[in-house]
């Protein structure tokens, strides 16, 4: 019997990635319709067409999961979704991602049978819905909070340890005058790398002075404005020796508007990020990060998720652990 074909042999076949073979065959609007039909001719190639209709009759499963989030944009949902559908496939299953801001529409196709189970990174799943979600028996597993409780299930990053990690390293290298960029306000992996960076100031009785937390909302463009706007309008002396950006993104917004203000980094900044995304192996000067198993968190995510529909265990969180990698934008402090 020939073997099925996989969405990585279309992805290769269409010369993509396997999260933009997801995302044409879903029909989603992100991908440019030239995309899509390349996509589609080489499903149709390859013969990609599993018969899921037939198997939901059969096993009264739809055979699809869902992702359900409020955006798909930036490297880490591109490595994110990609090792998802990768996972997926390795169970006969497809994903179907959901991307919306409307509570409605996200609550019909939590509650509609449209797929076994869901993996969510969205703020719109609020206290309420998650106890809809409980209530109807609904299997899901979170990426972007710490849950646990009957069919929900998460899989998140040690971010606490991650904050800590950053402010040590910053520390140890002689900076006591430390910015903070977090991410968007109430996302799990914002407050607890900042949590973390609180705790390590308090420990070495270091003050965490509030015109050095500056927003970053995880974006880069952000970061760039609101770092080059206080450096304009701040005078020298009151500046800080070092920034922990939100995530890898916030960390080029800071360097580069430090750099167009005729400014070095790490002469003048040290600069850290978080999840060691594959853009910073193409961005100069190098950053230091601190590295979260992105691929593994999707991975472990859809295999927790398989197990809940298969009713082999109960809901329970998951932690997964970073690292620190030190590249060339933090330095010993020399003044």
């Amino acid at each position: 019997m020939k073997e099925r074909v996989t969405i990585r042999e279309v992805a290769r076949e269409a010369n993509v990635s396997i999260a933009t073979v997801s995302k044409a065959l879903n029909g989603l609007d992100v991908v440019t319709p030239k995309t899509i039909e390349r996509v589609t001719e080489a499903a149709k190639k390859l013969h990609y067409t599993p018969n899921l209709m037939g198997k939901q009759l059969k096993t009264k499963t739809t055979k699809m999961i869902g992702l359900y989030t409020h955006t798909i944009t930036g490297p880490y949902f591109n490595t994110l979704i990609e090792a998802i559908v990768e996972e997926a496939g390795n169970y006969q299953y497809g994903v179907n991602v959901l991307i919306s801001s409307d509570k409605q529409i996200l609550s019909s196709h939590l509650l509609g049978n449209m797929v076994d189970g869901f993996i969510g990174f969205e703020e719109l799943i609020d206290e309420e819905s998650l106890s809809t979600i409980r209530a109807e028996g609904v299997k899901a597993v979170f990426v972007d909070r710490k849950i646990n409780d009957g069919s929900i299930s998460s899989v998140v990053f040690d971010s606490q340890k991650a904050g800590r990690i950053a402010a040590q390293h910053l520390i140890e290298n002689g900076h006591t005058k430390i910015g903070f960029l977090p991410g968007h306000p109430n996302v799990y992996d914002s407050d607890e790398r900042y949590l973390g960076f609180q705790e390590v100031m308090a420990e070495h009785q270091l003050p965490i002075n509030p015109d050095w937390t500056i927003t970053g909302l995880f974006e880069e463009k952000e970061s760039y404005e609101n770092i080059k706007n206080y450096l304009l309008t701040t005078p020298r002396d009151k500046w800080p020796t070092a920034w922990i950006a939100g995530n890898d993104l916030s960390a080029i917004g800071v360097i580069k508007a430090i750099d167009e203000l005729g400014l070095s980094v790490p002469e003048d900044f040290s600069v850290i990020g978080f999840d060691d995304i594959e853009l910073l192996g193409y961005f100069k000067p190098s950053v230091t990060t601190i590295q979260n198993p992105i691929q593994e968190q999707g991975k472990q995510a859809v295999i927790e998720l398989m197990k809940l529909i298969n009713n082999q265990k109960k809901g329970e969180s998951k932690t997964l652990d970073c690292q620190l990698v030190v590249r060339e934008t933090t330095k010993r402090l020399s003044r």
